[in-house]
């Protein structure tokens, strides 16, 4: 068995197609994502791709309508018009975790950031008892979580493997591209060009209330150690 885990799409439709082009040439078994997928400027389109294609999700902090409000009003609003409310529903009954088994990995846990909360932060260099104290107790072999959008693979001193995919839609790999990783029989990440420059001039015709920023962080991403050490300083607050 073979599992392609993506994670923080964050609504951006372009480059989840691309990806899952690449997916479909993989040829694995099932696809599961760590969270974020359609808060952005094509909710509802992810979400029927995602469910078009059998994907198994789990919830992360930017799926609850009431986080991408308290950071952007006009997104929150952009993101309920367009899922309406059958849509919403089933976002908001998407677990915090799945659990599956791949040949060569074992027993395998996805959630956005821990198996009990999906807001706690956390990177490949957060120390290894601080982190299994944010974890608690994972009855599984690896952890497969997203969040921080960058990837890596890190094994703790419990012997827990931490994998985060990286991010489809929005990543800090300081290039340009949409991250995700193959399960099975070990952990191999994988990155995907398309075109980010008609993808935002395409946020810009359909005219979604996207962050500058955020936009800025599509053409030029920011580098993973910089980002890395901005998130540490972050926990340390």
């Amino acid at each position: 068995m073979r599992v392609a885990a993506i994670s923080d799409i964050h609504g951006n439709l372009p480059a989840l197609e691309a990806v899952l082009a690449n997916i479909e040439r993989e040829g694995v078994d099932e696809i599961v994502v760590a969270g974020d997928s359609v808060s952005g400027p094509w909710p509802a389109q992810v979400f029927d791709l995602l469910e078009s294609v059998g994907a198994h999700v789990v919830r992360g902090n930017a799926d609850r309508l009431e986080e991408v409000v308290a950071y952007s009003s006009d997104l929150g609003a952009w993101n309920a018009d367009r899922l309406g409310a059958s849509r919403l529903a089933t976002v908001a009954a998407w677990p915090l975790t799945l659990e599956f088994s791949v040949d060569g990995l074992g027993a395998i846990l996805v959630c956005h950031s821990t198996p009990t909360s999906d807001t706690p932060i956390y990177t490949r260099i957060t120390p290894d008892e601080e982190l299994l104290e944010l974890l608690g107790s994972v009855a599984a072999d690896v952890l497969v979580c997203g969040h921080t959008h960058m990837q890596y693979d890190r094994q703790l001193s419990t012997g827990l493997r931490v994998v985060n995919p990286g991010s489809v839609g929005m990543p800090y790999e300081g290039r340009q591209g949409a991250y995700w990783a193959v399960l099975g029989p070990d952990v191999e990440f994988r990155q995907t060009v398309y075109d980010i420059e008609a993808t935002v001039a395409a946020m810009q015709v359909i005219g979604a209330p996207v962050d500058d920023q955020l936009v800025e962080y599509l053409l030029e991403p920011p580098a993973s150690d910089a980002t890395t050490e901005y998130f540490e300083s972050l926990r340390a607050t």
